[in-house]
């Protein structure tokens, strides 16, 4: 299948975009893996979680290299991980990897336009935070005030790491609509 028919899947959100985009890139995006990670298993969730990028990613983004677009998703989770489990060796790395997420929805506190929007993006996230289900919330709650990992949260919760994970994911991607309507910097 061509690259224009894989994005357009994707716009389409067909899950078919993601069988396809494993078919015709799986093998690449998982020797970028194992060359910076050296394990089979966390190459493998990471090029998993390439997909569930590129699913987050487009639409909007209508990439013009496919295989780049996708390499470098790859690339920048396996490092991630890499530091990630490196740093668990120095007593943990939970607090930059939940920051790291949470960047994706949240703009950086630099500027004047921050501090002006400070209390609005407080009003925003008790909002966002107060009509979310019980467990949405503190699953969101507990990875981004606490800075616990997601396998202690799916552990104490009784679910699968996998939930937490796209739980996280849906809550980010909510979390940015509502920044984006309420004229915030995201």
């Amino acid at each position: 299948m061509e690259d224009a028919e894989i994005i357009e899947l994707y716009f389409r959100r067909s899950e078919e975009a993601i069988a396809e985009s494993d078919r015709k890139y799986g093998a690449y995006c998982s020797s970028i893996a194992w060359r910076i990670l050296k394990s089979r298993e966390d190459s493998e969730e990471c090029v998993s979680d390439t997909w569930l990028r590129a699913w987050g990613a487009m639409p909007p983004a209508r990439p013009r290299f496919l295989r780049a677009f996708f390499g470098k998703i790859t690339r920048n989770l396996s490092l991630g991980r890499y530091e990630r489990d490196h740093a668990a060796k120095r007593g943990g790395g939970e607090v930059s990897i939940a920051l790291d997420e949470l960047g994706e929805c949240v703009a950086s506190p630099q500027g004047e336009a921050w501090s002006c929007d400070r209390h609005v993006l407080t009003e925003v996230l008790n909002n966002f935070l107060r009509e979310m289900p019980a467990e949405k919330r503190i699953i969101f709650v507990r990875r981004y005030w606490y800075f616990d990992s997601i396998s202690a949260i799916a552990s104490d919760l009784g679910v699968s790491k996998s939930k937490v994970k796209m739980t996280l994911l849906r809550s980010r991607r909510e979390l940015a609509e509502i920044l984006g309507k309420e004229g915030l910097e995201v």
